[in-house]
């Protein structure tokens, strides 16, 4: 069986969307934690828009959009160094960075139902566990691995940029291929081909076969050769090629929108169902809900798409208060989920990463 997954660096224009609005939501939460956020970004070239609806007792104004906007960027590290490095004909330039905020209030229609704990928006949601090392397919794990590692060492000062994707392909579990692209000039081509040959055989194995930037040249990156746009890597942000996705993107809200909360929440109810299902490969969740109700509907399925069940999760009596309080979605933590991946913090909150497997038992499947 054949099974591919691809994963993005913060560093590429549509995580950086992605994470300009989480930054933002996180100062906000700072001084309102019951603050209600849906805020979308777009970016190209040093052009950022941000449209959306937010409810806050925060006290908002014109400089504070371009001043978080710019302090996520250096987070990320586009800063006025990096872009002096590269030219500002390749990379974002801070210097000449422009922001337009076109914002308005949640609208009332909505509130009355969140207001009597119903969550704000309806939609489909799926979760996965496997059995695999961290609970993730090896496909996907490894694409993340790979580009998270490239990304620190860009962030670094590496002789690569900052905006780079990987893509892992696994022939029954075993990686096959991998594609990496990471900007670079090209006097620094060999480096970066000498580091991914050995991140590869390190992560991967001998059997994989390592292709760098498959154009031949890559060197404008991030808004300047592309544009940004929040929840445009929704395979990169949950699981690859290897589950279905919603229609919803978990960045741009605050806890009381089922696209964050309840993607969260799917991910623990395979994980707690897989502990249950002896013999399963794998759990999918699948979870929905109604704007403005506080319910949810469950369903489970194992690797042959049979429905099963947790006990647990049979009456799925869950609202937004409970799962905002079970994963602490009042809290700044919008930019580290953004950062690292969600389920790197669900796995944290449950403490059982490997549903109760040794080390031994994960890394040798």
């Amino acid at each position: 069986m054949i099974n591919v997954s691809e994963y993005v660096s913060l560093g590429h224009p549509d995580k950086v969307a992605d994470y300009i609005s989480e930054y933002i939501l996180d100062r906000l939460l700072e001084q309102d934690p019951n603050t209600r956020y849906a805020l979308e970004v777009q970016i190209k070239d040093n052009y950022v828009t941000l449209g959306g609806e937010i409810t806050t007792s925060t006290e908002l104004s014109e400089p504070c959009w371009y001043n978080w906007t710019k302090e996520a960027l250096a987070e990320i590290g586009y800063t006025q160094e990096y872009c002096d490095r590269w030219g500002s004909e390749n990379t974002i330039d801070p210097s000449q960075l422009q922001v337009v905020a076109h914002i308005s209030k949640q609208s009332p229609d909505i509130a009355q139902g969140v207001n009597n704990n119903g969550w704000g928006d309806q939609g489909i949601f799926w979760g996965l566990a496997t059995h695999d090392q961290g609970g993730l397919p090896n496909d996907y794990r490894l694409a993340k691995q790979l580009c998270d590692i490239l990304y620190l060492e860009a962030f670094a000062g590496a002789a690569w940029g900052l905006d780079i994707k990987t893509q892992v392909v696994t022939e029954d579990g075993t990686a096959a291929t991998v594609i990496v692209a990471a900007p670079c000039m090209p006097g620094d081509y060999d480096k970066l081909k000498t580091r991914v040959f050995e991140l590869v055989k390190k992560l991967c194995g001998e059997a994989a076969y390592p292709i760098v930037n498959g154009t031949g040249t890559y060197i404008k990156h991030a808004s300047i050769g592309d544009c940004g746009t929040t929840g445009r890597k929704l395979a990169v942000d949950f699981y690859g090629g290897n589950c279905p996705i919603g229609g919803g993107s978990p960045w741009t809200k605050d806890g009381t929108k089922a696209d964050l909360a309840l993607n969260l929440y799917a991910r623990y109810v395979a994980k707690e169902t897989l502990k249950e299902q002896h013999g399963c490969k794998l759990v999918r969740a699948q979870l929905s809900c109604c704007i403005g109700c506080g319910g949810i509907t469950i369903q489970c399925f194992d690797e042959h798409n049979n429905p099963i069940a947790h006990p647990a999760f049979l009456t799925a009596d869950v609202d937004p208060s409970s799962i905002i309080e079970k994963f602490g979605l009042r809290k700044p933590i919008y930019a580290d989920l953004c950062k690292y991946g969600m389920w790197v913090y669900v796995d944290a909150i449950t403490k059982d990463a490997k549903h109760g497997q040794t080390e031994e038992e994960t890394s040798g499947r």
